[in-house]
């Protein structure tokens, strides 16, 4: 006899709020992801039409050696019944494989297609995604998200026409042998279902608890025992009342974790004794009738064979109590999948998008207006114009907008009125891709990918040979330094760089610009990270790298700020003042204030370590 699968799940308070709606192009788009597939799905459902079909005989056939081979102590007919009974169960478990099988499949495919389109639609979202979204968030919606789709398919899907299947055949099989039998089964499945509901709300209740506190252990021991966390711990002597809140949360956790178990042993006891109650029943009321003769044509095959069926479908019935709460959640899973299919391309390529020669073009900002949130404007009257083949720097305090100007150029982000034009023509009419392979960026925050030096150099040219990836390492100042690792340009840099000091990491981001050979260069505090002798180098490669090309500087640096063609001054989203180092000080303005607060002192203390 089969054992009874546990309690039904339920959905919680915050699923029932949140249920999605149910609407017709909601389920066309679902079985959009499935269309290409219909032929497999028609092989898995004639599969699990055959499988429910054929999963009848061995009931059925017990009946037969019972009444026929048994009774009438025929020992060839009981071995003719034997092999067909193993036949037909062999037949059904094969099939039952098959199905599983092709599910898979399908279920495997179409998670390949929709996270290729996940991924090709993110790549393709503006920055300004990446800066508002949870990063755990997107990678929750292309791994977990998405690969739950499989359970979708190969189990909600495929459990509820299977269930179907199997409920419909048994029935009729149980009918057409006794119908009186049959209601005595069917009776009582209603006992089944209520202490389910019942039990099954209390367990859903504890285990929300339960994974609530498990939520809130994980939480302490992911902040306490990090580097970062640790190390706060030790410096403010808090070991021991971290391990307090420790021992607390995991104590109600232990609690909880007990009263499930216990309310599940008590679940299953009494479901043990209930499903014991339905063939005890049949064997009554078969007994009854056989003995008073009732129902002459009613034989102890019969019975046997209606206590098997009558086992075969608890099962099933159980699961499609659950349909409301899986079709909710697989629902939902679409629904969370498809809200990031949704989000707008904000900036993308126009069709037959424009490719000026950029070599000799200026780049002109025409009363350019942006914020990041409609309510606080970040920059209001942005106007300004880069003659080809010269160098601007620009200055301001912290959160002036300085990045935020420059950022426009690439399209990270668009202006909101205004516009920046590079040859005459607005980025926006550009093709993205030509527009961004002409502009190189060196950050403040260097960003490499968990490589080796070599593909991390490679990325900005893929093709570059080794002569030319070694020529811009020594322009950047790096060469000699990946020479002395013990596996040189093969050396692991780690997650984010890690194995490499900040000023290591930034001349590899020199390099890997150098090796781009960009038209336009954007240096954002490219030198931050560097000693003043790191410094002095990296400025001679970066004065090179600038020769010839129209360049943007941002620099609290004055050794930096000194060379600039023009200097902007950027204040509350504003250029306030534009002219040279000299100019700039005569006026005793803006510039004049930063150079004597933040300037001068960099420069005295520079002059000191040179002495």
């Amino acid at each position: 006899m089969q054992r009874f699968r546990g309690p039904s799940r339920f959905l919680s308070d915050e699923e029932k709020e949140n249920m999605p709606k149910v609407t017709k192009e909601l389920i066309v788009r679902i079985l959009s992801y499935l269309k290409p597939y219909w032929k497999q799905f028609v092989l898995v459902f004639v599969a699990i039409l055959l499988s429910a079909a054929i999963g009848l005989l061995p009931s059925i056939i017990t009946g037969k050696i019972v009444d026929e081979a048994l009774v009438g102590k025929d020992m060839r007919l009981l071995i003719q019944l034997l092999i067909a009974a193993f036949v037909t169960m062999t037949v059904s478990q094969v099939i039952g494989v098959l199905e599983s099988y092709i599910n898979a499949w399908i279920s495997q495919r179409i998670i390949f297609d929709m996270k290729n389109q996940m991924y090709d639609h993110l790549q393709h979202m503006p920055h300004s995604f990446f800066t508002t979204e949870k990063q755990g968030d997107i990678v929750t919606r292309m791994n977990s998200d998405i690969g739950g789709v499989s359970s979708v398919i190969s189990g909600t899907l495929s459990s509820i026409v299977s269930n179907i299947a199997t409920v419909v055949t048994t029935l009729v099989a149980l009918f057409t042998m006794s119908w009186q039998l049959a209601l005595v089964g069917i009776v009582v499945i209603p006992l089944l279902i209520l202490p389910t509901r019942s039990v099954g709300k209390t367990r859903w209740k504890l285990l929300s608890e339960s994974q609530a506190k498990h939520d809130e252990m994980n939480q302490l021991v992911n902040e306490t025992l990090s580097v970062s966390g640790s190390m706060l711990v030790k410096l403010f002597t808090r070991e021991e009342k971290e391990y307090e809140r420790f021992v607390n949360v995991n104590e109600e956790v232990t609690q909880l974790n007990l009263k499930e178990q216990r309310s599940g042993k008590w679940f299953h006891v009494i479901m043990g004794m209930f499903t014991q109650i339905g063939p005890l029943l049949i064997y009554f009321a078969g007994g009854y009738f056989i003995i008073s003769k009732a129902d002459p044509t009613l034989t102890v095959g019969t019975i046997t064979a209606t206590v098997s069926l009558i086992n075969r479908l608890y099962r099933p019935v159980q699961s499609l109590l659950n349909l409301q709460v899986d079709f909710t959640r697989s629902l939902a899973l679409f629904t969370r999948i498809f809200d990031y299919f949704d989000k707008e391309i904000t900036i993308s390529s126009p069709a037959n998008g424009k490719k000026p020669p950029v070599e000799n073009g200026d780049i002109h900002f025409n009363h350019v207006a942006f914020s990041y949130v409609p309510e606080k404007p970040l920059l209001t009257d942005i106007h300004f114009t880069v003659p080809a083949g010269q160098m601007f720097a620009i200055v301001g305090p912290s959160g002036s907008g300085k990045s935020t100007v420059v950022n426009l150029l690439p399209r990270l982000y668009d202006v909101l009125s205004g516009s920046v034009s590079i040859a005459g023509v607005d980025v926006r009419d550009m093709d993205l891709t030509y527009l961004r392979s002409c502009i190189g960026v060196v950050t403040q925050d260097t960003y490499l990918f968990n490589g080796t030096i070599l593909d991390n150099l490679r990325y900005a040219n893929e093709n570059a040979t080794m002569e030319e990836i070694e020529a811009a390492c020594r322009i950047a100042s790096i060469h000699e330094f990946i020479l002395k690792q013990p596996d040189g340009y093969n050396t692991m840099v780690g997650n984010r760089g890690l194995k490499l000091s900040g000023g290591e990491k930034q001349r590899l981001s020199i390099a890997r610009v150098i090796l781009k050979d960009p038209k336009i260069l954007i240096l954002d505090e490219a030198t931050s990270a560097l000693d003043s002798i790191s410094e002095s180098a990296i400025q001679d490669a970066l004065e090179v790298l600038m020769q010839g090309r129209t360049s943007i500087v941002i620099a609290h640096r004055l050794s930096t700020i000194l060379k600039a063609d023009q200097i902007l001054v950027l204040k509350d989203g504003e250029i306030r003042e534009q002219g040279t180092h000299e100019v700039l000080l005569e006026k005793g303005g803006i510039y004049r204030e930063l150079y004597e607060t933040q300037f001068r002192k960099i420069l005295d203390m520079e002059s000191g370590n040179q002495d």
